[in-house]
């Protein structure tokens, strides 16, 4: 399977879960708890708010070489928006992706999602941790802040 037949398969549409393709088109399902869906409306709306040249994407969906992955949150720069707003998954990626724990991930799988990312054309991959603390990455490996945007608080609190 793919990702748009995924996108197009009429018993997978309104599931209360995050999807996922592994590199073998395999369905990957997590559920998704409230204070999870709480990050990504505090971050998708920080985005908005401080990134004024951009587009914040919620559940943006990117190509990578073991699948399509589902980052929580991205931004994308109105270059890169431009490029893929019409892709049913991203070919590359927006320069920012954010990551949120669940409680179903585990650090190789958070691990492994930053290097997608960062391969697949990201700038810099942000992780919330469950008590609402961010840490930055980029392709030097984990930073104090972001590079892109400094002013992005390295807490979120619920």
């Amino acid at each position: 399977m793919n990702w748009q037949e995924l996108c197009e398969h009429p018993n997978l549409q309104n599931l209360p879960f995050k999807i996922e393709l592994n590199e073998k088109g395999k369905v990957l399902m997590s559920p998704v708890k409230v204070y999870h869906a709480a990050y990504q409306a505090e971050i998708s709306y920080l985005l908005r708010s401080l990134l004024k040249a951009g587009r914040a994407l919620a559940e943006c969906a990117i190509k990578t070489r073991l699948g399509t992955k589902v980052a929580d949150v991205a931004w994308a720069s109105q270059e890169r928006f431009e490029r893929i707003k019409h892709e049913t998954e991203c070919s590359v990626a927006p320069e920012i992706c954010i990551e949120i724990w669940s409680s179903s991930n585990t650090a190789d799988e958070i691990e492994e999602k930053i290097n997608l990312y960062l391969e697949s054309g990201a700038k810099e991959v942000w992780v919330c941790e469950r008590n609402g603390d961010i840490d930055f990455y980029d392709l030097a490996g984990k930073q104090e802040h972001s590079a892109l945007f400094p002013a992005f608080p390295s807490k979120i609190d619920l």
